[in-house]
């Protein structure tokens, strides 16, 4: 592999990664992968384990969070063909599945991070640490928001989510697109590669490379059209501009406006099934 971008860890250690083209799956490889990775979740700037509103930041991530939960419940319905019975995968503090719950659905939920899982369970709902209490059950429908891309063992867990996965399921699967023109525009900068939390980086082809192994096939695309302003809002922090807000909002608008066209959008959705 070669070496595509040299970037670093901007929010927790400061550390200095490479980020490697896999040219036959299109898709960029975090190097080094750290041994101890937990250490660098253990940060109150990782809002997604900690549900911090201590900054401007933070606070907008929770409105726009709130606004996208609705809108994935709504897409993850659209997906169900027997009972409403869901997994969601990397599960942080739970506020998908308190929601997706009060909806009607069944719900499970796996968090590896111990101060995740306490938050969630404040909030009333239990979250697996492991698949081995769920190993022998289906689920309708599987979510990862945002989770694949922090997977050890990219080849076993996409096998351990087919198992997991009903004849008649889908997998709902949302991961930054590097090829996206906020990536470009922000190169090492870009918030959304998030080094070394994010081992893995991907492209569409990537990702339909990358389950077609499994025998599975994505059968829709979905843009996240938000994402785009909060990873430009962190890339202008990341840069040391203090009118951060103003560009990020212009870069935003600039990057969906030509992902209209080219569908390269900062973040994408995949819809994922069994092939027949």
């Amino acid at each position: 592999m070669k070496l595509f971008l040299q970037t670093k860890d901007f929010s927790v250690s400061k550390e200095d990664f490479q980020l490697l083209l896999d040219a036959e799956l299109e898709m960029l490889v975090t190097h080094p992968q750290p041994t101890d990775i937990a250490s660098y979740y253990d940060s109150e700037a990782y809002i997604s384990h900690t549900d911090s509103k201590a900054s401007l930041t933070d606070r907008l991530y929770h409105w726009v969070k709130r606004y996208n939960i609705n809108k994935k419940i709504q897409l993850v319905e659209n997906q169900i063909v027997n009972s409403k019975k869901l997994l969601d995968f990397g599960a942080g503090t739970g506020d998908f599945l308190i929601e997706s719950q009060a909806k009607g659905f069944k719900v499970s939920g796996i968090e590896p991070n111990t101060r995740a899982r306490a938050n969630a369970a404040n909030k009333g709902i239990q979250l697996f640490k492991d698949t081995k209490e769920i190993q022998n059950e289906t689920f309708d429908v599987i979510t990862l928001w945002h989770v694949l891309e922090h997977l050890p063992n990219l080849d076993s867990h996409v096998k351990q989510l087919n198992s997991l996965l009903d004849s008649e399921g889908a997998l709902v699967i949302a991961v930054p697109n590097y090829r996206s023109y906020d990536a470009k525009h922000y190169g090492k900068y870009w918030a959304a590669y998030d080094v070394p939390r994010h081992l893995w980086h991907f492209s569409k082809t990537s990702i339909i490379r990358l389950f077609e192994k499994q025998n599975l096939e994505v059968v829709a695309i979905k843009p996240m059209i938000f994402d785009a302003f909060y990873v430009s809002i962190l890339s202008e922090k990341y840069k040391g501009n203090k009118l951060y807000l103003i560009n990020a909002l212009l870069i935003g608008l600039w990057s969906n406006f030509k992902a209209y066209f080219s569908k390269e959008y900062s973040s994408l959705i995949y819809v994922i099934k069994k092939k027949k």
